[in-house]
């Protein structure tokens, strides 16, 4: 099976246009959506619109900030100013067909096959942060019967790979950074923690959008970085009055 992996869109528009027609030149079995399709951004609507017309399989979680928006109770307290003030503004534009989209998400995780899982956070909780070691064997006790887990939320592209070799067990940590593409070939004798990266709001000090391409049949996992008018995403937040920082993070890539 062949999936294309997003996540994180974050109410830009302008992004999630430029990945889905890079991606729809892609031989795929399904999409695969990690979460968070608003907040920060200043296009909610569009985007869930986008979403909602996918073609195609289209397997997907939510994240922290859609459910949030739909029910700021359930965890604004735990954002930061700019992000409770763009999340409660979502909430009164998201027009009532994009907020039922929002809210038949499941929380995850999800299966995508046997041996493939997917998740906005953390596989035991949606809000938790996958960022050292510990973290990450949390994530791998927590789904033992998953060899690939893919997950969102950080909006760094990055992996863990545990590996066996007799009794004894090592974790590695890499950056998954490589240009307009990254290809790499993962191993059924390993277990992996990916994360694509984001589509709306990439963090890793690089503002071009990054999605994924995974074959489970071959391991084979690509890794793609966008151009995208990242100008005409910032001008739309400060149009709607949103925070200035949320449009200027788009352009420096955190």
């Amino acid at each position: 099976m062949r999936y294309v992996i997003f996540s994180d869109v974050h109410a830009n528009i302008e992004a999630l246009n430029a990945m889905l027609a890079h991606a729809s030149r892609k031989r795929k079995d399904a999409w695969v959506f990690l979460g968070d399709a608003v907040g920060y951004g200043a296009a909610p609507n569009q985007v869930v619109e986008r979403l909602r017309r996918l073609r195609g399989r289209v397997l997907a979680v939510r994240g922290n900030h859609d459910r949030v928006v739909l029910d700021p109770s359930a965890g604004i307290d735990f954002f930061n100013d700019h992000a409770r003030l763009a999340a409660r503004w979502t909430s009164v534009v998201l027009q009532p067909a994009n907020r039922r989209w929002l809210a038949a998400l499941p929380s995850g995780p999800i299966w995508l096959e046997e041996g493939v899982a997917a998740c906005h956070g953390a596989p035991q909780d949606e809000d938790a942060y996958i960022f050292t070691d510990v973290d990450a064997l949390e994530s791998l006790f927590a789904l033992p019967e998953a060899w690939v887990i893919f997950f969102g939320h950080s909006h760094v592209p990055s992996m863990f790979e545990l590996r066996q070799e007799g009794r004894e067990a090592h974790l590695a940590f890499t950056f998954l950074r490589g240009g307009e593409r990254l290809e790499l070939m993962l191993s059924r004798q390993r277990r992996y923690l990916i994360n694509v990266g984001a589509v709306g709001q990439p963090r890793d000090r690089d503002w071009r959008p990054s999605y994924g391409l995974f074959d489970s049949g071959s391991g084979k996992l690509t890794v793609y970085r966008l151009v995208y008018d990242a100008q005409a995403a910032r001008k739309r937040i400060i149009d709607a009055g949103l925070p200035a920082i949320l449009g200027d993070r788009l352009v420096r890539g955190f």
